[in-house]
């Protein structure tokens, strides 16, 4: 399940993009026009900056904008970042990965090659769906 920082961080950085050409853009105005808590989207767009999708500047005419193009910017980048891991479960994540600890053997693992499924098939949709896709399907 999408977490809530995840979903409005979504819907945080498609604001952002379709407003792109007004300039850095205020936390309140991203607070209010997409209905998200100020103080909880303070972390989350501190939390991108961080992973260099945004920057800020400080001062009159303040606020946030994308750093990187948004064509560059892919949901798997976005979930990982908010989120952590893509797969459903530890032994099958590519950047988390973990052995289950009640799995004798993955290799026979049922729910192993089932995830291994999961996964692929997620990230096929997520690795191709851009933030600059993703803003021009929403704003249809």
């Amino acid at each position: 399940m999408l977490s809530k920082k995840t979903k409005y961080g979504i819907k945080a950085l498609t604001y952002i993009c379709s407003h792109e050409s007004d300039g850095a853009i205020p936390i309140a105005i991203i607070s209010e026009a997409e209905n998200i808590s100020h103080k909880f989207l303070e972390t989350i767009l501190l939390t991108l900056k961080k992973g260099g999708i945004l920057s800020s500047k400080k001062g009159k005419g303040g606020g946030y904008y994308l750093l990187k193009d948004p064509k560059e910017v892919f949901m798997s980048d976005i979930i990982r970042l908010l989120s952590g891991p893509i797969a459903m479960v530890p032994c099958v994540s590519l950047n988390f990965y973990e052995k289950c600890d009640d799995c004798p053997d993955e290799e026979t693992c049922g729910i192993n090659r089932l995830m291994l499924e999961v996964r692929d098939s997620t990230l096929k949709v997520l690795k191709q769906k851009s933030l600059a896709q993703l803003t021009m399907e929403s704003s249809k």
